[in-house]
């Protein structure tokens, strides 16, 4: 079968053509509907361009609704030789509704279509990822208003410090996941550009109503320069996956903690049976695997938008071919994050706090020292001094370290940040 891209006859070498295909054919399979998406869109675009009849583009849009039937039946197949899902739609629609498939591709590129499919679908999974992240920070917070008033030893450089509580801490980690989010936002504006139109980074030889693709295909706004769209390739993404390296880094800080939370040492936190695993010699050990498999899925995800990034760097102008190699770690990353939050939350809403953590004498120092010098007037530094070399740790009535008021505690006030 000749590629869509072959002008004669003769052949790719197979080793070649496996090596350039890669992985394209079983990854493209995501982006099959977000390509049947910008097809029907570009369709619209030429159509009102003169380039198909009325009755045209309704055979083409005949041949996508036949598409998308077989390929929710799990029956549509991209081969090797088809290279991705742009060439195997196009193979497809020309078996299916005749010569009429051979013209959906004028005035436009494999270029700008992979950029068309890869901008729908990240402005899908970075939805997906959104709705998630809202969950676990409900989560987080209804565990903060729970365990508001229980007690735990809050730590600076890994020792005790001072008296702090459950619900400041889970909560905070609610919050710092509000600040991913304005990163997330930002990626998804980002990608909310449309590309379609640009054709191969020069723009095409038609003239194509670039609005209409951008109202039909739902993006926010469109990418101007059509060299500026295929540059944006490989930034876009490794942005996307940057917020996604954001989400991740406070959740495997969050299942270090419930790590060390769960060691019998510390004993804040015990994990329920059916979240931990066993080991093959030790009939007495309970281990967090899950919350160390997602503590080291941050560093692959931080690997994931590395790779894009060394891969992008100092291109020529234009498409490269480099960038075919970016769409699995893309693709992996988004995958990696959704797994690391679904397994996230289900710690956070599982996980059993100590309501009788003993609290140290010496973690009460600050308040201590604090409480003196409000009580007799001398300055805090010489009560500092005063608690510090006479150790006399005497626990103390403070302030109870909650939350503070009920607004505080609430999932309304804390997306204000990202609102």
């Amino acid at each position: 079968m000749k590629k869509i891209w072959q002008k004669s006859d003769s052949s790719l070498h197979p080793l070649v053509e496996q090596f350039t295909v890669g992985k394209d054919y079983i990854l493209d399979m995501a982006l099959v509907p977000y390509d049947v998406l910008g097809s029907r869109a570009h369709a619209k675009a030429i159509h009102k361009a003169g380039v198909l009849t009325d009755e045209e583009l309704a055979a083409l849009n005949n041949g996508f609704d036949e598409l998308v039937a077989v390929y929710e039946k799990g029956e549509f197949e991209i081969t090797v030789q088809d290279e991705d899902c742009h060439a195997a739609i196009e193979k497809f629609l020309i078996e299916h509704v005749g010569p009429v498939g051979k013209k959906i591709h004028t005035g436009r590129s494999r270029n700008d279509q992979v950029l068309t499919a890869l901008r729908l679908y990240i402005n899908d999974k970075l939805k997906d990822v959104f709705a998630q992240v809202e969950s676990v920070q409900a989560s987080l917070l209804a565990r903060a208003k729970k365990e508001q008033d229980v007690q735990l030893v809050g730590h600076t450089h890994t020792q005790p410090a001072m008296p702090s509580t459950f619900g400041l801490w889970f909560a905070s980690f609610a919050e710092q996941l509000a600040d991913d989010m304005l990163i997330l936002k930002t990626a998804m504006k980002l990608n909310d550009q449309n590309p379609l139109g640009t054709a191969a980074g020069y723009g095409p030889s038609v003239t194509l109503d670039r609005e209409l693709t951008t109202s039909e295909l739902g993006f926010g706004a469109m990418q101007i320069n059509p060299i500026a769209a295929q540059n944006s390739r490989g930034k876009i993404d490794a942005f996307a996956l940057h917020a996604l390296s954001q989400i991740m880094l406070t959740i495997g800080r969050l299942a270090n903690d419930m790590i060390w939370f769960s060691h019998p040492s510390l004993g804040y936190v015990s994990l329920p049976h059916d979240l931990g695993t066993g080991s093959s010699i030790m009939p007495q050990k309970h281990n967090p695997d899950a919350l160390e498999l997602l503590r080291a899925n941050v560093s692959i995800a931080l690997g994931y938008e590395r790779t894009i990034i060394e891969m992008t760097k100092n291109l020529f102008s234009g498409y490269n071919r480099d960038m075919q190699f970016a769409k699995e770690p893309l693709m992996n990353g988004f995958q990696l994050t959704h797994d690391s939050l679904e397994i996230m939350q289900l710690f956070v809403e599982r996980i059993d706090v100590n309501e009788q953590i003993d609290m140290l004498p010496e973690i009460y120092a600050a308040d201590q020292a604090t409480k003196t010098a409000i009580e007799t007037g001398v300055p805090f530094r010489d009560a500092y001094a005063d608690v510090g070399s006479n150790k006399d740790y005497t626990p103390v009535a403070v302030e109870k370290k909650t939350i503070g008021s009920a607004d505080n505690l609430s999932l309304e006030k804390i997306q204000q940040k990202w609102s």
